[in-house]
């Protein structure tokens, strides 16, 4: 039976990784799917040979490794490329995903998904929560710490669910457009609740 479930979404540059990081340190089991992402598309990882099947050598690097910013290019300027790409992606980090959920060991867990409402995989949580900021924060917090362009990082946001149906959608809401020290109330409230959902 696995654990009581929370999927954690938001848009990107909402700061995901660092609530998440929070609702951890409080004892919280967390299955990042960024991070399994980067897992399976390592020089062995199971993805490389689709992906690179299905966009060619150009986007692997001399040593091997993906081109990250070479694929998002590609798959930013053309929405078939994107399918493409999520078709072979996805299904994958699902099932590690799930496979890592049976296994885990606490009183609840986050799933991480980005593109939670996208790939319809709410289905796998008991509740939704939504990390939320406006998209003049997304912006400039992704061009600070990607070097993308205003252009580039509207595109991206330009494929994700609009942020007022991501909050229509959520049980629960933090709202990160503020310092950092404003997130660790609402981190903890929160995870008091999960515990007693959990619980429950």
């Amino acid at each position: 039976m696995r654990p009581y479930t929370v999927a954690l979404t938001g848009g990107i540059g909402s700061g995901k990784s660092t609530v998440a990081q929070g609702f951890a340190e409080l004892g919280a089991g967390v299955i990042d799917t960024d991070a399994i992402a980067h897992e399976l598309t390592t020089p062995q990882g199971p993805a490389i040979a689709p992906i690179l099947a299905a966009f060619g050598p150009m986007i692997l690097s001399a040593e091997g490794w993906l081109d990250r910013a070479c694929l998002r290019r590609i798959v930013f300027a053309d929405p078939e490329a994107r399918r493409r790409l999520e078709a072979i992606l996805h299904p994958m980090i699902e099932r590690v995903m799930l496979e890592r959920l049976q296994s885990l060991n606490a009183d609840y867990v986050l799933l991480v998904i980005p593109l939670l409402f996208e790939t319809g995989q709410e289905r796998h949580a008991d509740r939704v929560l939504v990390v939320d900021v406006p998209e003049t924060i997304q912006v400039a917090r992704v061009m600070a710490r990607s070097g993308l362009s205003a252009e580039e990082v509207q595109r991206i946001i330009a494929v994700q669910l609009p942020r007022h149906e991501r909050i229509a959608r959520a049980h629960d809401l933090i709202d990160n457009s503020g310092a950092p020290q404003d997130l660790e109330p609402q981190i903890q409230r929160l995870h008091a609740q999960y515990l007693r959902l959990a619980g429950a």
